[in-house]
């Protein structure tokens, strides 16, 4: 045994050498720090697999290990287990931004070669990291020459699952991951997109994902025989998955297991599986909130091309960055202001520009402006699919926003999926998947690139996360799930259960732009009939809370923040960068619960928390205890809730405003009406 004493932690490593007969299955199992949690495997009748129980049942049967190639033999059969590795790591990091400051990294790591039966050569490595929130495990691959793969023949196997309930977006689909979820039968998602979360039989509360995607396709799930869900890589548009020389990692596999849904919400596991930051100082990237020229034209008050009803102009970016500043706004969006947004901008790839703005804007004396008033521009780079015009302009557009002093830019890849226009090294275009090994690369390049112009990145349209955060930290946010402007024209507009179920499913993934604070649910008329909000007033104060991002919106127009001054200070005082975060309750796609503790920056701190609470259809009466404010402490609590009359439908408005002292001793009864919510700020007194 050979101890490794670490600068934050200590690791303990033992390396075992054996080879198994072809005739002698070997097992090998390791067990989360808390031994709840266990990854077995095997290489019985020598076809590796896998399974992984919690509470000593099975969550994740057997399940098959390997891949295909194009031309190189499949790794598949005929393989023993001939080397294992053990490790075990406890430390703390911390992030320069994040959900929370400090985050604890505590896992048992096993590492397993797999070996050819009869040769006994290395065919590839398997590491093992079982922490007790899930297990992660990846493929490590070296061979002496190319390897195309096919197909990736990992399986995800869930036990009993003909009692298993899930929720669910299917994937390869023309909307990329902007969909509502499903709620169904385990048997009934047949191609869905990960994060995928189940519940079993038990009550046990599993999510599927992957971590560390860098340079790999993108892994959907298929199910196959019932119950048995293969990794489906989104191929090339030459129909090859991944392409690698040989020498190649996959992203972590992850399975974050938990007795209850807040486990999923309280855990770090993606993170915890990715590298630590490769940026160095960092301390240019600033979380913060913003305003945009943005909601205007969704609902058709403004258009992102010229003319008289053009958004992006220099007085009215003005205008909004003297608002921005007197309210404590950090900056403003400006969409539609470079050339190419005339016509039917869907289809404008090839001839945007990302340096040549529209007369009525003067980039430069906005810049100026921003700089007296105390807020800055936010740049935006919409490609509509076309990444080969954006790549050849890219490094003069993120050069020409350093200059302007640009700190933050929103990126879009609005086309529908697999879509994605490349021009080849013949010059001949080329069709793209937004989740496919090339665009993943080209997403990570971009972040690349604004980081040496110490620029932020917020991604719409983007490859799903998988916690690069961590290793690129100016990859603030992005979209990646039905936003908020399907409110303004989608057909139906987002339901009341979407954000309760977004918060079990796509934000264990990572932060989400998904631009909050809505003042005006009547732009289209009430009712249910017509897209807009389907949520109360206080719900879209919570969801500042509930739905985290280290940059956040207030989405609507200036004036409709004045209309209703009371609720608008929700909004300014709330963070976007947090100490601490815990998920207090909740159930997937009907309630959440979540207090958070600002972290101390600027103005805030750092000793006040805040709650949000939001339901779905249904109206509720939650009993929240006050246990994780600190003991001793006294608080005053500014709680916006929904009135007595409040409901999404026809009296979205009604909210109550009320002052209290508060300590860690009290519980406080939250009523939520129907998708309605709770706001609390707990200020330290």
């Amino acid at each position: 045994m050979r101890l490794v004493f670490c600068a934050t932690g200590v690791a303990a490593t033992l390396l075992t050498g054996l080879f198994a007969t072809a005739t002698q299955a070997a097992t090998y199992s390791v067990s989360s720090p808390d031994g709840k949690l266990t990854f077995q495997v095997s290489d019985d009748n020598t076809q590796p697999s896998y399974q992984v129980t919690f509470n000593n049942q099975a969550v994740i049967a057997p399940s098959k290990l390997g891949f295909d190639f194009a031309r190189a033999p499949s790794l598949r059969d005929g393989l023993i287990i001939s080397k294992t590795q053990r490790n075990s790591v406890n430390e703390r990091w911390q992030q320069p931004w994040g959900e929370a400051r400090e985050i604890h990294d505590h896992h048992n790591e096993l590492v397993v070669t797999l070996a050819d039966s009869q040769s006994k050569q290395a065919q590839y490595t398997l590491r093992i990291r079982a922490f007790d929130d899930g297990v992660g495990f990846r493929y490590e691959v070296a061979q002496d020459s190319a390897r195309y793969i096919t197909r990736e023949l990992t399986e995800f196997a869930i036990a009993d699952s003909d009692k298993a309930q899930a929720w669910w977006i299917p994937a390869r689909g023309w909307n990329r991951y902007e969909y509502t979820y499903n709620t169904t039968a385990l048997h009934d998602a047949a191609h869905v997109h990960t994060p995928f979360t189940l519940k079993n039989k038990d009550g046990v509360h599993i999510s599927i994902h992957e971590a560390a995607l860098v340079d790999y396709a993108a892994m959907t799930l298929n199910q196959r025989r019932p119950g048995t869900f293969i990794s489906d890589l989104t191929p090339w548009s030459d129909g090859i998955a991944v392409k690698t020389n040989g020498q190649f990692k996959t992203p972590w596999r992850t399975i974050q297991v938990g007795a209850q849904a807040t486990d999923l919400l309280n855990s770090r596991l993606i993170l915890n599986l990715n590298e630590p930051n490769k940026l160095g100082d960092v301390s240019w990237v600033e979380p913060g909130k913003y305003l945009g020229i943005w909601w205007g034209m969704h609902i058709g008050k403004n258009t992102w091309g010229s003319g008289e009803k053009h958004g992006a102009t220099t007085e009215r970016t003005k205008e909004y960055l003297s608002f921005a500043a007197e309210h404590g706004f950090d900056g403003v969006l400006v969409e539609g202001w470079n050339t190419g947004w005339d016509g039917d901008w869907f289809f404008n790839g090839d001839v945007f520009s990302f340096t040549e703005a529209y007369p009525d804007f003067d980039l430069d004396a906005i810049a100026k402006h921003g700089e007296q008033v105390g807020a800055r521009l936010i740049g935006h780079h919409e490609t509509s699919g076309n990444v080969s015009n954006y790549r050849d302009q890219m490094a003069d557009a993120f050069a020409l926003y350093e200059k302007a002093g640009v700190r933050q830019v929103k990126t879009g890849y609005v086309a529908d999926g697999g879509n994605i226009k490349r021009i080849d090294e013949r010059g001949h275009a080329r069709f793209e998947w937004h989740d496919g090994q090339f665009m993943v690369n080209e997403y990570l390049d971009n972040v690349k690139l604004a980081a040496k112009h110490k620029i932020s990145i917020n991604t719409h349209e983007p490859i799903k996360d998988t916690g690069l955060r961590r290793t690129y930290p100016n990859w603030l946010t992005r979209e990646g799930a039905r936003g908020q402007e399907f409110n303004a024209w989608g057909t139906p507009p987002n339901p009341p259960e979407h954000t309760t179920m977004l918060a079990f499913t796509r934000m264990l993934s990572g932060p989400m732009d998904f631009t909050p604070g809505i003042f005006d649910m009547g732009f289209n008329g009430l009712g249910d009939k017509t897209n807009r909000p389907q949520t109360t007033l206080a719900k879209q104060l919570a969801l500042y809370v509930v739905l985290y991002s280290p940059v956040q919106m207030a989405a609507d127009l200036p004036e409709n923040y004045l209309a209703k001054p009371q609720a608008f200070q929700f909004i300014k005082d709330v963070p976007a960068d947090w100490e601490h975060s815990i998920a207090l309750a909740g159930e997937v796609g009907d309630y959440v619960v979540f207090a958070r503790k600002e972290r101390k920056r600027g103005k805030y701190s750092g000793n006040d928390w805040y709650l949000g609470a939001i339901t779905d259809e249904q109206a509720r009466t939650l009993t929240v205890k006050l246990d994780f404010l600190e003991p001793g402490q006294q608080f005053e609590a500014h709680i916006y809730q929904d009135g007595a009359d409040a409901e999404w439908k026809h009296t979205p408005y009604d909210l109550s405003i009320q002052k209290q002292r508060v300590t860690a001793n009290d519980t406080l009864t939250l009523k939520l009406a129907t998708s309605g919510g709770t706001a609390i700020r707990f200020k330290a007194l």
